[in-house]
């Protein structure tokens, strides 16, 4: 017997340790609100630690990229410099505040640029070399690039936009740090990818991730032989975590799936390698991760995706969907199978799509004052909880620094 997937599956209660959540319906004008999402701006996201990237991205000395974070309006730099270390910055010369490199891009470089005037700064963030620069009134020192905060946790690439964060990264992920380290994606040498935008709030799309009452109805074609069952028909969880701001749900998975013979044939050619490599026996690998405020993980090898939401407006977000692996594609069949599971995962997510927006339309309406969470859909319970926290917590803080 699977201890994780016993017989006469019961859905799992939230727990006492969800108590705090309450069970009272939740305010809608924060999912389409243009001054909440003011706020949401200041409160969250220019105050906590962000995924932007992977370590495989920045492979050898030199390495650099671009990460563009709409809701902050701000580019950030990262790099790989001297002694391999990962380093973070402002994408703003320090002259006159030009990009120094544009958006979206990445490669080897030891220094760069500004277009503008031609400052030149090294992968450190030093100002190396600026023309004429005995006229200025300012020593080179004093114009290094402005830091970001960055940190990394299994791989992970995250950035924090506070000049002075409040906690290092793993004070902010507490024991969920050692649970990613044991994935697949801490040891990760490439990945596949597909980004998208969506006329919907960031939350609300967020949200179409971290509940399973929807994919009887919207995925039974794409997803649904696998993720639910007779005896889970609504494919619930097996159980919820909560640690602070972020949660964790253990996925249910069916014992009797019913797969096409493209999904059997193609996650066929991925099992037996991830077997070898001693991925497929990892501790959480039925764990679905949701890190505060915008980041999911999933532990699962055979589709190990992670997803980032960042929003761009109150009614618009932007989504990056990756597949991470270990090594290069050892065989065609194998090259095969990694390229189903992103076009599968791409399928599945295509369904959620036209229901999100329409759902944000509806919002948009203001014909709605509540919105009404199940029991099962206590994880975004839990989303809504926290940013409503942060954002008090930011007005207070505001209204005590008022004169």
């Amino acid at each position: 017997m699977d201890p994780e997937n016993p017989p006469n599956y019961t859905a799992p209660s939230p727990g006492k340790e969800a108590d705090y959540l309450g069970t009272a319906p939740v305010p809608a004008e924060p999912y389409y609100c243009d001054d909440f999402f003011e706020l949401e701006r200041e409160a969250i996201f220019r105050r906590s630690w962000l995924e932007v990237g992977h370590l495989c991205e920045l492979p050898e000395s030199g390495s650099y990229m671009v990460r563009k974070i709409d809701i902050a309006n701000a580019s950030v730099l990262i790099t790989r410099g001297i002694g391999n270390e990962i380093r973070a910055f402002h994408n703003v010369c320090t002259h006159r505040g030009t990009e120094l490199v544009p958006t979206d891009t990445a490669g080897t470089r030891t220094s760069f640029t500004c277009p503008y005037h031609s400052w030149t700064f090294n992968n450190d963030g030093e100002l190396r070399a600026a023309p004429d620069f005995d006229r200025f009134y300012v020593d080179k020192s004093q114009c290094a690039l402005t830091p970001v905060a960055v940190e990394i946790c299994a791989g992970l690439i995250f950035i924090n936009l506070d000049n002075s964060p409040e906690q290092s990264l793993r004070e902010y992920l507490g024991p969920l740090a050692a649970q990613l380290e044991t994935l697949p994606v801490a040891q990760a040498t490439t990945f596949s990818e597909y980004v998208y935008e969506i006329d919907a709030n960031w939350k609300l799309t967020y949200d179409n991730f971290q509940e399973n009452y929807h994919l009887r109805f919207i995925h039974p074609r794409s997803g649904g032989g696998g993720a639910v069952g007779p005896d889970n028909p609504f494919g619930y969880p097996v159980r919820y975590g909560f640690h602070g701001e972020h949660r964790t749900q253990t996925i249910w998975t069916n014992p009797a799936p019913i797969l096409s013979d493209t999904q059997q044939f193609a996650f066929g050619k991925l099992v037996p390698t991830l077997m070898e490599k001693g991925l497929m026996s990892g501790p959480h690998g039925r764990e679905y991760f949701a890190l505060f405020p915008n980041f999911f993980m999933i532990g699962n090898p055979v589709q190990h995706f992670s997803h980032t939401v960042m929003p761009i407006s109150a009614h618009r977000s932007r989504g990056r969907f990756r597949i991470y692996w270990v090594g290069a594609d050892s065989s065609a069949s194998e090259r095969f199978g990694r390229e189903f599971s992103m076009a599968n995962l791409r399928d599945v997510h295509s369904e959620d799509r036209a229901v999100i927006e329409a759902g944000q339309r509806g919002l948009n309406s203001g014909a709605l004052r509540y919105i009404h969470f199940q029991e099962q859909e206590v994880l975004l319970r839990h989303l809504m909880y926290h940013v409503n926290k942060k954002v008090q917590a930011y007005q207070a803080e505001q209204a005590g620094g008022a004169v």
